[in-house]
């Protein structure tokens, strides 16, 4: 079924086409080498989709789905031919509350088999706001997960909590031995970077091997970053947005030498959600360009970058789809997004020729 039949941007012209519908707030949507494509509901439900045929994965863990929790994001492991391991980011029960957690399985069929609890973000919290919860692996096989802060703002500063920092790991749960903080007294030694408030986007460029990510801000400040090691990206002791109240939140950004000033940032908010980067694929007048998803503002954000400057951005498809919760490149080379809501979808963006 086609959505859009003909849309001319700036730099291409496309169709829209409906592939799933009637999906309960899908979150996440992963590319398998062989053609398949894996999707998340956030009440707790992992489909496979094959061709026109969707069904559902059994032994999927029991998630917690209050408020902006549930089962988030789900990546395939870089060899995956080899192991058929896939990743999943949902939240849990646990301690004395409920938080992110990251778990491992091998997709066999239609089923997951050997599932291991990789991660919790400790402490856990109580709030149903904030989990992240993005997935990047980069060159080197490194496991990069985005952690919100639960709502516990003051968490972002501390190493000794996991709230709004982004973590790195081995393929298999381990904690590399050359993270920044490994060897700091109380830090948790899975940190990467910090200073977070929720992540939800997050891209290794696979030509500069930049690590990219997203994130939302309160009332204005989503940003946009370039995230290194140890470093801190000042939540909430910096922002550009305020209060949902009105009032401001710390200082601005640029007013700190000591915290990272985001690469751009979006006031009034967008509300990111969902992050790729075309690399090689139907779009030629796209090539290298950053998409994001755009909640609030419901249309998909395109962002032209050159090194690590934004030098562009254009809107696409605002207000004709809702709420646009991913994002993500496919191996077909067409761009995909998912809708956020009770009743929503998988879309498939290819273009049109003459």
């Amino acid at each position: 079924m086609v959505a859009l039949d003909d849309v001319q941007s700036e730099s291409a012209r496309f169709r829209v086409v409906q592939v799933v519908s009637g999906l309960e707030h899908p979150w996440a949507l992963a590319f398998l080498p062989d053609g398949r494509v894996l999707i998340t509901e956030r009440p707790g439900r992992l489909w496979v989709m094959e061709g026109e045929a969707i069904r559902e994965v059994d032994g999927v863990p029991a998630v917690r789905a209050a408020g902006q929790g549930g089962l988030l994001d789900v990546i395939a492991h870089p060899r995956f031919t080899d192991n058929q391991v896939i990743y999943l980011s949902y939240s849990a029960n646990y301690g004395e509350g409920f938080g992110t957690r990251v778990a491992r399985a091998k997709l066999v069929d239609e089923s997951l088999r050997d599932l291991q609890v990789l991660f919790e973000m400790q402490p856990p919290g109580n709030g149903p706001v904030h989990f992240g919860s993005r997935f990047a692996f980069d060159a080197d096989g490194y496991l990069f997960v985005t952690l919100g802060e639960r709502g516990d703002r003051d968490l972002s500063q501390r190493l000794d909590a996991h709230h709004g920092k982004v973590i790195r790991l081995h393929d298999d749960g381990r904690v590399p031995a050359d993270n920044p903080f490994i060897g700091t007294d109380g830090a948790h030694p899975e940190i990467y970077s910090f200073g977070h408030r929720n992540p939800q986007g997050l891209i290794v460029d696979a030509t500069s091997g930049l690590l990219w990510l997203h994130e939302h801000g309160p009332r204005g400040g989503d940003a946009l970053h370039i995230v290194r090691a140890g470093l801190n990206y000042g939540w909430p002791v910096a922002t550009y947005g305020r209060e949902y109240h009105g009032p401001e939140i710390g200082v601005r950004p640029d007013q700190r030498e000591d915290l990272v000033q985001p690469i751009i940032h979006w006031t009034p908010s967008i509300a990111p959600c969902g992050l790729t980067q075309m690399r090689g694929g139907n779009f030629s007048g796209w090539e290298g360009n950053l998409f994001a998803g755009a909640l609030i503002q419901q249309h998909i954000r395109r962002i032209v970058i050159r090194g690590k400057a934004v030098v562009h951005q254009e809107e696409l498809l605002r207000e004709r789809f809702g709420r646009i919760r991913e994002v993500k490149m496919g191996l077909d080379g067409n761009l995909w997004f998912a809708t956020d809501a009770p009743d929503g979808g998988v879309f498939r963006i290819e273009p049109v020729t003459d």
